[in-house]
C-alpha cells in the first residue's frame, strides 16, 4: 500500500520522492516560506504535493529506520491512516487543480445522464416503440445531466478560488520575507 500511495503522490505532485509518507523533511528557508500547511492530520504528504505544484526543488536521501518500538500516536489502525492520508492527498491535489477534478466528475456524470436519452432515442426511432413508459429513465437522465453541469460550474468556481488562494499565498510569502528582513 505504501508503494502504491507513494506512486500516486508522485504522479499528482510531479515529484520523484519515493517515500511520500515519510515524516523526515528538511527545507531551505526559502522553501519553508513558500509552503503553507492546511491539513490537520499530517504535513508530510501535503508538503510533497505543494512542493511539486509550486516547482520547489525536491530530492530524497535514503535513511535506515529503527525497528518499531510502539504503536503510532497519529492513527489507530492502518485503515485509518490510509483513509486520512487519501483525504489529505485529494485535498492537496484539489487545491491546485480543482477544475480538472470537477471537470472529470462532471463529464462522467453527464455521460451517465446521457445514456437514458440515447437509449430512449434508439428505442423510439429505430425500433418504433411507443414514446410512453420511459419517463422514469428520462427523469433519471435529466437529474444526472443537471448534476454534471453543476459539477462543471463548481469546478469553474473552485478554479477561481484556487487563483485567489495563489494570490493570497504570494502576498503571505511577501509578508514573511518582509518580517524576516
Amino acid at each position: 500500500m505504501q508503494i502504491w500511495g507513494s506512486s500516486l503522490v508522485r504522479a499528482l505532485s510531479g515529484t520523484k520522492v519515493p517515500d511520500a509518507p515519510s515524516g523526515f523533511r528538511a527545507f531551505s528557508k526559502e522553501a519553508a516560506m513558500q509552503l503553507n500547511i492546511v491539513t490537520d492530520f499530517s504535513y508530510v504528504i501535503e508538503t510533497v504535493v505543494q512542493a511539486g505544484r509550486k516547482r520547489i526543488a525536491t530530492t530524497h536521501v535514503q535513511v535506515v529506520t529503527n525497528p518499531k518500538t510502539r504503536e503510532s500516536r497519529l492513527f489507530k489502525s492502518i485503515f485509518e491512516h490510509i483513509k486520512r492520508s487519501a483525504a489529505a492527498v485529494l485535498r492537496s491535489y484539489a487545491m491546485y487543480t480543482p477544475f480538472r477534478i470537477f471537470l472529470v466528475m462532471g463529464v462522467v456524470v453527464l455521460a451517465i445522464g446521457a445514456i437514458p436519452y440515447l437509449w430512449f432515442g434508439v428505442q423510439s426511432a429505430l425500433m418504433g416503440e411507443p414514446l410512453g413508459g420511459h419517463v422514469q429513465s428520462l427523469i433519471f437522465g435529466a437529474v444526472f445531466i443537471i448534476m454534471g453541469f453543476m459539477f462543471i460550474v463548481i469546478g469553474i468556481i473552485a478554479d477561481l478560488l484556487a487563483i485567489n488562494r495563489r494570490l493570497l499565498e504570494d502576498a503571505l510569502y511577501r509578508l514573511k520575507q518582509m518580517e524576516l528582513k
